[in-house]
């Protein structure tokens, strides 16, 4: 199978031009927002347009859930497309997606930026914000047993007819839940408290000394966490960092959707745990 990516940020027309894109380089599939489409028909997933917040939104878009995950999986090995169209906000983002659903590497990667205009990406994007409308590449008919958002209209009245493309499948527009809360933003404290959960849990660690939380402007390249530990006495430091990476790498990835780059375990200082301290002064034979 042929792996073909389509990305650019969030609402800039995308999945608008994914069915054009699709057509100009003979992919017969799309994976767009959760959901495996070929032609006409929504083969298997769940659309990510169904989720209640945007977090949740983008757990289902690259397949975080293993049992959406596998479903789709599954679809495509039993399915005949020969070449496949991964959508995504990023380079980044559909090489995961690949990943996660056991996809060849991309031999292509399209740009938003290389077929829009500045103004045509501006406009989609205006009304993704003012309106809360997204769209879905497949008819409205084909949507309905599968997406419980608001079907809309269909996106000619928006964008204007496209007379290229003409005969190509129709497009639905829907507006899901998550449109209209708003911008969701998770605060460093919010990653601290995860943390601190996780790292509280291991019964080598005494107590945190301290975290930091360092996010980059550009977040697709993930944050960086440093932690500073006390440990005790007796613990195997290599094992016991390794587990807490590992650890608060799922937990805050999975619970945040933010990549997670490096954690920097750094460790102060060993004590003895207060049993032992009793054990050793038992111990010690007192002078007369």
């Amino acid at each position: 199978m042929k792996v073909i990516t389509f990305t650019g940020p969030s609402g800039t027309g995308k999945s608008f031009r994914a069915i054009s894109v699709a057509h100009q380089h003979g992919c017969d599939g799309i994976i767009d927002d959760g959901l495996l489409i070929e032609g006409t028909k929504i083969l298997a997933g769940k659309s990510a347009k169904t989720e209640q917040n945007k977090v949740q939104a983008v757990k289902r878009a690259i397949f975080m859930e293993k049992d959406h995950c596998d479903e789709v999986k599954e679809a495509i090995q039993h399915s005949r497309i020969s070449c496949l169209l991964v959508i995504g906000t990023s380079d980044k983002m559909a090489v995961t997606i690949c990943k996660r659903l056991a996809l060849p590497v991309p031999s292509e990667f399209v740009h938003i930026q290389d077929i829009a205009t500045t103004r045509e990406m501006k406009k989609a994007r205006d009304t993704r914000i003012k309106e809360g409308k997204h769209i879905v590449p497949v008819p409205t008919i084909e949507l309905k047993p599968h997406l419980s958002g608001v079907l809309v209209d269909l996106p000619h009245r928006l964008f204007g007819r496209n007379k290229k493309h003409k005969d190509l499948p129709e497009k639905s527009i829907v507006r899901p839940a998550f449109s209209y809360y708003g911008k969701i933003s998770v605060t460093d404290y919010v990653v601290s408290d995860i943390v601190r959960i996780v790292v509280q849990k291991n019964k080598d660690v005494d107590r945190i000394s301290a975290i930091k939380v360092r996010r980059p402007a550009d977040t697709n390249k993930g944050m960086t966490i440093y932690l500073d530990l006390v440990l005790f006495f007796g613990a195997q430091i290599f094992e016991v960092v390794r587990q807490l990476q590992a650890k608060i790498k799922v937990k805050v990835e999975g619970m945040t959707s933010m990549p997670v780059r490096d954690i920097n375990v750094s460790i102060k200082s060993l004590t003895v745990r207060s049993e032992k301290k009793e054990e050793t002064i038992a111990a010690i034979p007192h002078e007369s």
